[in-house]
C-alpha cells in the first residue's frame, strides 16, 4: 500500500515517538481519555506498570530518571488524575530528576464547555516542569515528544509535561504528514573554566581543614570513579549527603559521616560536588559552619553557584568532567597529611559518636530502639542492595546506620523532604533490577507513618511479582507514638480528637497482615531475634513476591541527642 494511503491514530504516533526517544517504562492509571493508551504503549514494547495512585506513579517515573539518566513516563487521566501527579513533578523538579508526565485532557471541540474533568492542565504544570505544552496537531506529536525528553535531561534535569486531548489520541492522520524526528542524544558534559580550576586547586592545597561533600548530583553524573580517585589521591575527608551515599563506599576510611556536625562546623574549605547549600546542608551558614568558611562549588546549573553562601570559586560544569579537570590540574605530589590535626580531630569525634551509638545498639530491650533494629538489618543486607528509606527517625537514623557501597543505591525523601515516595521508588528500582540485575535486592525501609501514604502499592508490587522487602519501623506515630495502654487511656477518657497527640497512630498496627491479605509473606518482629529470623528467611527465599516485616519499635525511641537544633532554627 502506498504511504499516502496509510494512516495512524494519535495514540500510536505518541507511543512510537516515545519508543524512539528511548522510553522503557510508563507508570500510571488508565481511564478516560487514555483508556487504550496503556495497551498501545505495550504494543510498541514500552513496559506499563499500573499503579494505585498517580502520586506514587509519578514518584516511580522520576526514580527511573535518576537511576538511568533517561525519563520514564507517568501517564494520568485528565483533571484530578494529573493534579495527583503534581507532587511527583515537584519532587522531580527539586531533586533535579528527569521525567515525562503525559495526561489526557478534554476534547478540543469541548474546551470551555465544562467538559468532563476539564482543567487548565498546561498552565498548572508550568510551575512544576521545565517544559509544558500541548501539541498543536496530531502530526506534530513526535516533535513535542523529542523536545520534552530533551528538555528533561539537559542542563539541570527536571520534569516535562505533554497534554494530549482525547480527540488527538483517537484522530487518524496520513503517515506522510507525521513529523520525523531522531532520538535526542545524551547531554554533553561541559567543562569548567580552566582558570577557575587552577584557582580551586590552589585553594585546596592551602586549606588546613578541607572537606569534600558529595551530593546526588555527582551520583546522577555517574562520577563515582572520578570522585573516589580524587578523594583517595588527595587524602581528603569526605561527607556524603543522603543520596550521595555509596558514591564512595560508606565504610571507606576517609568517610567522616559519623563526625558530620564536627566536620561541617570546623572545616575551613568545603569542596561541594553536586550538592546544594540548602536546608540539608544548613545553608552553609554559621553556627553550623565557620564564619570564615570558603566554598568551592561544582554544579551543572550556573544559577545555583553562590546560592545562600558566596563561593570563593564557582565551577560550572558536569561533575564527572570537572572532577577530572581538578585531578589533572592538581600536582601529583600533593596529598593532605594523614597525620594532620584535622584528621585527629575528626577521628576522635568519630570514636566518641560510635561509642554513643554502640550503647543503643547493645540495648536489647523490647520494644526495640531504632539503633538495635538497624544494626541487625545492616549486618544482614547484601552490599549491593538498593535501599529506599523514608520516615522521621526511620530515615534519619537509618541514613547513618545502613551503609551503602554503590552509587545510586539509596533513594529517600530528597531535597524536597517528600514523604510517601518509598513504595513508588521501590517499585521503580525493582523493575530495573528485574530487567537488568535479577540477583539484586530492593529493600524499602519505611516508617509506619510513611508507609501509610501509599500502602496500596503493596498490591502493585504483588501484581507485578516484584520481590521487594518492606521493613516497617513501627513506633506507632509520626516521630513518636504511645504504647497500647497509654493510647487506650487517652482515646477512651474523652474525645480522641482532643486527647490523642496529633503525632500518634494506632499502636502496634499489623501492617504484616495487610500484605498477608495479598497472599504475600508478612512477619511481625517484636524482638531482635524475631527480626533477625524474619530478615534471614526473607533474604534466603527465592519467591517472586514482596515481603513485609513489621518491626515493633519503642514508641518513645529517638535519635541520639544532636548538637544543633533541626535546621539550626533561631532561638530568638
Amino acid at each position: 500500500m502506498a504511504d499516502s494511503a496509510i494512516t495512524k491514530d494519535g495514540a500510536t504516533i505518541l507511543a512510537d515517538a516515545l519508543k524512539q526517544q528511548g522510553i522503557e517504562y510508563a507508570f500510571g492509571i488508565v481511564g478516560y481519555p487514555v483508556i487504550e493508551l496503556g495497551a498501545t504503549l505495550q504494543e510498541v514494547g514500552i513496559k506499563f506498570i499500573g499503579m494505585r495512585n498517580e502520586q506514587a506513579a509519578s514518584y516511580a517515573a522520576s526514580a527511573i530518571g535518576y537511576l538511568t539518566g533517561r525519563p520514564a513516563v507517568c501517564l494520568t487521566v485528565s483533571g484530578p488524575g494529573l493534579l495527583n501527579a503534581l507532587t511527583g513533578m515537584a519532587n522531580a523538579k527539586e531533586n533535579s530528576w528527569p521525567m515525562l508526565v503525559i495526561a489526557g485532557s478534554s476534547d478540543t471541540d469541548q474546551e470551555g464547555m465544562n467538559a468532563f474533568q476539564e482543567w487548565p492542565q498546561v498552565e498548572s504544570c508550568r510551575l512544576y516542569a521545565k517544559y509544558s505544552a500541548r501539541p498543536d496537531s496530531v502530526a506534530r506529536i513526535p516533535f513535542y515528544v523529542e523536545k520534552a525528553v530533551r528538555y528533561s535531561i539537559t542542563g539541570r534535569p527536571g520534569a516535562s509535561y505533554l497534554d494530549l486531548p482525547g480527540s488527538f489520541l483517537l484522530q487518524k492522520v496520513n503517515l506522510q504528514s507525521v513529523w520525523h524526528t531522531v532520538s535526542c542524544p545524551n547531554p554533553q558534559r561541559p567543562l569548567a573554566d580552566p582558570t577557575h580550576i587552577h584557582q580551586a586547586c590552589e585553594a585546596i592545597r592551602c586549606a588546613r581543614r578541607p572537606l569534600v561533600i558529595v551530593g546526588k548530583g555527582a551520583a546522577y553524573s555517574r562520577a563515582e570513579e572520578e570522585v573516589k580517585e580524587f578523594v583517595e589521591r588527595l587524602g581528603l575527608p569526605y561527607l556524603p549527603t543522603p543520596m550521595g551515599k555509596g558514591l564512595i563506599p560508606d565504610d571507606h576510611p576517609q568517610c567522616v559521616i559519623s563526625a558530620r556536625s564536627k566536620a561541617l562546623q570546623q572545616a575551613d574549605l568545603v569542596i561541594l560536588l553536586g550538592a546544594r547549600l540548602n536546608w540539608i546542608l544548613h545553608f552553609g551558614l554559621p553556627p553550623r559552619y565557620s564564619k570564615n568558611l570558603k566554598v568551592i562549588q561544582v554544579d551543572i546549573c550556573p544559577e545555583e553557584l553562590h546560592n545562600n553562601t558566596t563561593s570563593c570559586i564557582g565551577l560550572n560544569g558536569d561533575i564527572k568532567a570537572v572532577v577530572q579537570q581538578l585531578s589533572a590540574d592538581m600536582p601529583k605530589s600533593y596529598q593532605f597529611p594523614p597525620d594532620a590535626d584535622w584528621w585527629k580531630t575528626l577521628r576522635k569525634k568519630m570514636r566518641v559518636n560510635k561509642e554513643v551509638v554502640a550503647q543503643n545498639v547493645n540495648d536489647k530491650s523490647c520494644p526495640m530502639n531504632f539503633y538495635c533494629a538497624f544494626d541487625i538489618v545492616q549486618k544482614l543486607l547484601p552490599k549491593d542492595c538498593i535501599i529506599v528509606s523514608e520516615g522521621a527517625s526511620t530515615m534519619d537514623i537509618g541514613r547513618s546506620m545502613l551503609n551503602n557501597y554503590l552509587a545510586r543505591h539509596r533513594l529517600d525523601a530528597g531535597s524536597f523532604g517528600t514523604m510517601g515516595v518509598g513504595p513508588g521508588f521501590a517499585i521503580a528500582a525493582a523493575m530495573l533490577c528485574r530487567d537488568r540485575h535479577p540477583s539484586k535486592r530492593v529493600v524499602c525501609v519505611e516508617g509506619d507513618s510513611a508507609i501509610g501514604f501509599s500502602i496500596m502499592e503493596l498490591e502493585t508490587a504483588a501484581r507485578y511479582k516484584l520481590p521487594i522487602i518492606f521493613l516497617v519501623m513501627n513506633n506507632s506515630g509520626i516521630a513518636f507514638g504511645a504504647d497500647p495502654n497509654t493510647f487506650n487511656d487517652l482515646s477512651t477518657s474523652k474525645d480522641p480528637t482532643l486527647s490523642l497527640h496529633p503525632a500518634m497512630l494506632s499502636p502496634e498496627c499489623r501492617y504484616d497482615k495487610i500484605i498477608s491479605a495479598l497472599d504475600c509473606p508478612g512477619y511481625l518482629a517484636k524482638t531482635p531475634q524475631e527480626l533477625e529470623d524474619a530478615l534471614t528467611a526473607t533474604l534466603s527465599a527465592t519467591s517472586d513476591k514482596p515481603t513485609l516485616i513489621n518491626v515493633l519499635i519503642d514508641p518513645m525511641a529517638m535519635r541520639k541527642r544532636q548538637e544543633f537544633e533541626w535546621l539550626t532554627r533561631s532561638n530568638l
